[in-house]
This record gives C-alpha cells, structure tokens and sequence, in this order.
C-alpha cells in the first residue's frame, strides 16, 4: 500500500487547483444563465409594414443634414399630388425651421428622428426619451402638431428602445422597401429597386440629400400607382386600435 505525504507546499498547489476550478464553473455557469436569460427575452420589432388588403403604399424621407433638395423634392409632390412623410432630426429643424414649416403646411407629415441622431441602443432608457422628447418640443413649436411616428436613426433599435417609443404615446417605424438611394444608385436603379418590392401595407425609405432621388421620385411614384396602388401617409397607414408586429414587422391589429 501506498501512502501519500502532503507537504505545505503540495496542500497550496491543491488549494490553488481546487480554486481554479471552482472558479470556472461559476464563470460557466453565470454565462450559461445569462444566455438562458437573453433568449428567453422575446425580440419587439417596430413597425416595418402593414398587414393590410388595401393596396396602399407609403413613402417616406430621412432628413438629417442638408436641406438643398427639400423644396425641390416638395414640388414634385405637389405635382403628383401625393403626400409623404418626412422623419426630421432635431438639429435638422434647428437649422432649417422654414423648411419644417413649409413641409408641414403643404400637407406632409413630420415625423421624429431623434434629436442628435445617435446609434439609440447605446443610450440609458432616459437618455432615449429625451432625444424623442427634445424633438417632439421642436417640431410641436413650429407645426403645432407634435409626431406620432419615430424612426431610429441608421435603422438601429432594440427592445429598450421600442419599448421607450411606445411609452410615450408613438409609432415606432422602420420600412421594407429601401431605394437604396444612399447608395448614389441610378434613378433608373432605384426606380426598379423600390417597384420590384412594393406590396400592401409597403413602407418605401429615401432620403433628403441623396444625390438622385429627385430624379428617381417621380417614375418612383408613377410606378407606384400604374401598379393599382394609393400613395397615403404612414399615420394613414396604420389602424387604430391594439397591435403587435410580428418576426417581420408587420403590423398585425390584436383581436379581441
């Protein structure tokens, strides 16, 4: 039989061993809970179209620099007679008051990008809140009318910040159809890129400021209606009453 002698030395390293282990394990599983954790939290998407049997098709503008198309892009519209929304950020109204006016009163509706038109996931539940809310005030002091929709600025979102729109009395809204226009795309690409994927309920994103969507606007809007479809706003779009979106964001009205 054999025996074996612990010395000091060999109870420390035994120690240390023991330790390293346990150590591992409560890292494994507090990660392991975490994970548990994270999936079983559901994913709220916001809305990025409408589940509808209307044929009914919104469009809508991001503004966040420059204002040197806004007037050109409005009388287009005008001439199409159609109405469209344009998602404004607070330093944008800061600079170009008028301009805010002006969209407002030729019958378009402003909706909310934020106020400084930051990556919104990355800020606390308050911080988000008053980026909304600084802008709502802004709009509100020159229409009137404070929004209803908010887009989060580059398409960034999570829970946090859905959850944070909805409280505060809005719309959270994305879109499923992308011109692309940022891109510097032809008119004649954009054009094909924005008609091959209209359905109902669709919500088309361009920008104030890409370089051909003037250009590209009007075959854009005539395309749109050959196809049988209505131009209407996004607060048009949406229903009243209770919803939830689902894996894809469509807006789906809750039965009672």
């Amino acid at each position: 039989m054999k025996l074996f002698i612990l010395t000091r030395r060999s109870l420390i390293a035994l120690a240390l061993c023991l330790l390293a282990g346990l150590t591992a394990v409560g890292v494994t599983v507090s990660s392991a809970s975490q994970a548990v954790q994270t999936a079983a939290t559901p994913k709220i998407n916001p809305i990025y179209r409408v589940a509808s049997t209307k044929k009914q098709v919104a469009i809508s503008f991001d503004a966040a620099w420059g204002n040197e198309q806004t007037g050109e892009l409005l009388d287009i519209l005008d001439r199409c007679q159609v109405k469209a929304t344009f998602f404004l950020v607070g330093e944008w109204v800061d600079k170009y008051p008028d301009d805010v006016k002006t969209i407002a009163q030729r019958g378009h509706d402003v909706g909310n990008h934020s106020n400084t038109h930051p990556h919104m996931p990355q800020l606390s539940r308050d911080m988000a809140s008053a980026e909304v809310s600084a802008c709502n005030d802004k709009i509100k002091a020159l229409t009137g009318k404070a929004p209803t929709l908010f887009r989060p600025p580059y398409g960034d979102y999570d829970n946090k910040v859905v959850e944070t729109v909805k409280q505060l009395g809005m719309y959270c809204v994305q879109w499923d159809v992308d011109s692309l226009d940022w891109k510097d795309p032809s008119p004649e690409q954009m054009c094909k890129t924005v008609l091959d994927k209209v359905t109902d309920g669709s919500i088309v994103l361009m920008h104030n400021g890409a370089k051909n969507t003037p250009a590209a606007l009007p075959s854009i809007i005539e395309g749109i209606k050959d196809k049988g479809y209505e131009i209407v706003l996004i607060r048009d779009l949406i229903p009243e009453g209770e919803y939830y979106t689902d894996v894809q964001g469509e807006l789906h009205l809750t039965e009672n």
